[in-house]
């Protein structure tokens, strides 16, 4: 039985500490927060034995195993590293880090440990297993681009006070781009066994617009629409547009486009034909059928793979499904559309 330990007691760890009452194979051996009265209410709630303030106290702990960085980004790299150096296996939320240099920091610290990330969430349902296999088959051909476009309206304005990490460069390292994109490529790129060299990024990014403005938290200046292209050495193209609080009409669709085929994914939980692939047809010129077809809106794997895969990575000495260094590129690609957000030019990647 593996001991972990969940450091921050937010919302998100709630998620980790299900995951783990399903396991026979780990259990939550204890739970730390700076707010001495949330950790001892998580504690209690979830039949934890143990909580405390005093998190460098838990992570030189013999008995603990692992750590599950279950807090906001800014605070993350700091106790990865002091982790690491007690032996200790970590999975972080996402995104993994505030930017590369933190994450190969990271890299660089772990030794023999394993260092996972969270953002593999949307890898963990069977429709993603089966477009990654049939990626791996070469069906598709020379690849040509990979896109995503997640936009959405704004609801109804907020009751309550919006989180202060969410839209925060300080806190969080980003906005909708850190928040949504580290899924979108984790699980477009993932599906591609992240063998992809980026060279160049041209990107925009927009802040909260006047109409919105009560959408976010007071003191935010992080980007809640992103729009960019990212050129790979391997001659296929990334198209990337994500937006929050936006007049868009909702528009989600994930796809990878092959010389051979296109492939239309959809990453969130789907009740129906949740893989659809165009392929030419000798008659018509192309055909559009069903890839994989499957109801998968009532599982929790989203929450749950992230956390059964970094136990089973840790028993079985394997890589995670997003290990740290899956986890540089996307991190690369944030700090290279930011740089060139900011600059309004395009931005080579070292």
């Amino acid at each position: 039985m593996l001991n972990l330990a969940v450091i921050g007691c937010g919302v998100i760890s709630q998620y980790h500490l299900r995951a783990l009452a399903k396991l026979t194979t780990a259990r939550a051996a204890a739970v730390s927060d700076l707010r001495a009265d949330l950790a001892q209410k998580t504690a209690a709630e979830f039949g934890v034995p143990r909580w405390t303030t005093d998190t460098s106290e838990l992570l030189a702990e013999p008995a603990i195993d692992g750590v599950i960085l279950a807090l906001p980004a800014c605070a993350r790299t700091p106790l990865a590293l002091e982790a690491f150096r007690h032996g200790k296996h970590v999975l972080t939320e996402k995104p993994v880090a505030m930017n590369a240099t933190e994450v190969r920091a990271m890299i660089a610290a772990q030794g023999d440990c394993v260092g996972a990330c969270c953002s593999s969430r949307y890898r963990s349902f069977e429709s993603a297993q089966v477009a990654s296999d049939f990626l791996r088959s070469g069906a598709l051909g020379a690849l040509r681009t990979i896109s995503c476009r997640g936009v959405n309206p704004a609801g109804a304005p907020p009751k309550g006070p919006m989180p202060a990490w969410r839209l925060r460069k300080d806190l969080n390292g980003g906005g909708i781009f850190v928040n949504w994109g580290c899924y979108d490529l984790d699980y477009l790129l993932g599906l591609l066994d992240f063998k992809l060299t980026p060279q160049f990024a041209l990107a925009r990014t927009w802040q909260v617009g006047a109409p919105f403005s009560a959408y976010a938290a007071p003191g935010s200046d992080a980007e809640t629409h992103a729009n960019f292209i990212i050129t790979f050495a391997e001659g296929c193209v990334l198209n990337y547009e994500r937006a929050e609080f936006s007049t868009f009409p909702a528009d989600n669709r994930w796809q990878i486009t092959g010389e051979r085929g296109t492939l239309t994914l959809q990453m969130l939980k789907a009740a129906k034909a949740n893989i659809m692939l165009t392929e030419p047809d000798a008659a018509n010129g192309t055909r559009t059928r069903v890839l994989w077809e499957g109801d998968e809106t009532a599982l929790t794997a989203e929450h749950d793979g992230p956390v059964f895969d970094f136990v089973d990575a840790m028993r079985e000495k394997r890589a995670p499904r997003t290990s740290l260094q899956n986890a540089l590129l996307f991190a690369r690609i944030a700090d290279a559309v930011y740089a060139s957000a900011v600059s309004g030019k395009p931005v080579a990647f070292n």
